[in-house]
């Protein structure tokens, strides 16, 4: 294909004599969906292709062309979010369990992805690592995007890696948030139930397009990108925020478990 995959879409659907939603009806897409695949701002998942190509009669080009789908380590379902998060202009960010990946330092990261079952070769975990890490260098840019963090205090504590790698991957928060990078806010223990502890959950902003909506559970992640959830997803994580510590005793909460760690590591 010497054109973009975009435009190439775009070039199949024409000839068929598809519009955007009649593409969209057969496909089992929305229209505003098959409108940024074909601008170049979203890269489809799987089976999006998939179906476009069922759609179309392209046989299996659209699913084996798909953009990056050779060579990013990342699970087949996240790809078209790591896509989304170098265009976004903000993202808040929540978790339940685990530091969210834009946030992980590699001993965190290591930690993570050297526990998964069956056991990766020591090649394939340096790719998922580096994979992993490649994803925070949109925080090189000091303004955009614009990123909150709300975490269960449950992240802070759990031993993920040993108390040393929790210490600095604690303190990496910490510095991150002092420095204003990103703004970070802890949900205490002891609030109990929240309607984000279901789930991880990453909400997404951008210039020219939408917000969505990406959450994650185990083995599974799903893009949503109906107004109408998103918008749902948006309130659950405005009441969580809402619940959580303020800045300065997130600051003050972080910095006591990182000695904590420390001091009984």
């Amino acid at each position: 294909m010497s054109n973009t995959y975009g435009e190439w879409l775009k070039a199949q659907r024409e000839a068929a004599g598809l519009t955007q939603q009649q593409l969209a009806d057969l496909a089992l897409m929305t229209r505003s969906h098959i409108s940024h695949i074909e601008a170049g701002r979203r890269m489809p998942s799987e089976e999006d292709a998939r179906r476009l190509d069922m759609a179309l009669g392209t046989g299996d080009v659209l699913t084996t062309f798909r953009p990056g789908a050779e060579k990013d380590a990342v699970a087949d379902y996240f790809a078209p979010v790591q896509h989304l998060e170098q265009q976004a202009s903000v993202i808040r960010e929540f978790a339940p369990s685990l530091v969210p990946g834009i946030l992980q330092t590699e001993a965190y990261a290591r930690a993570v992805i050297g526990r998964s079952f069956p056991s990766m070769s020591p090649t394939e975990r340096d790719r998922v690592v580096v994979a992993r890490l490649k994803r925070a260098e949109i925080l090189k840019n000091p303004v955009t995007p614009v990123v909150w963090a709300v975490l269960d205090e449950a992240v802070l504590r759990r031993p993920v890696g040993g108390a040393a790698v929790m210490a600095e991957q604690i303190d990496h928060i910490v510095a991150l948030t002092e420095s204003e990078r990103i703004r970070t806010h802890v949900i205490p223990l002891g609030l109990g139930y929240h309607p984000l502890l279901d789930g991880m959950l990453t909400l997404m902003w951008f210039d020219d397009q939408p917000p969505v909506a990406y959450s994650e559970g185990l083995r599974m992640g799903r893009l949503h990108d109906s107004p109408s959830v998103v918008e749902a997803f948006q309130g659950d994580y405005t009441l969580s925020l809402s619940d959580a510590l303020p800045l300065k005793e997130s600051l003050a909460a972080m910095k006591a478990t990182s000695k904590g760690f420390r001091d009984h590591g």
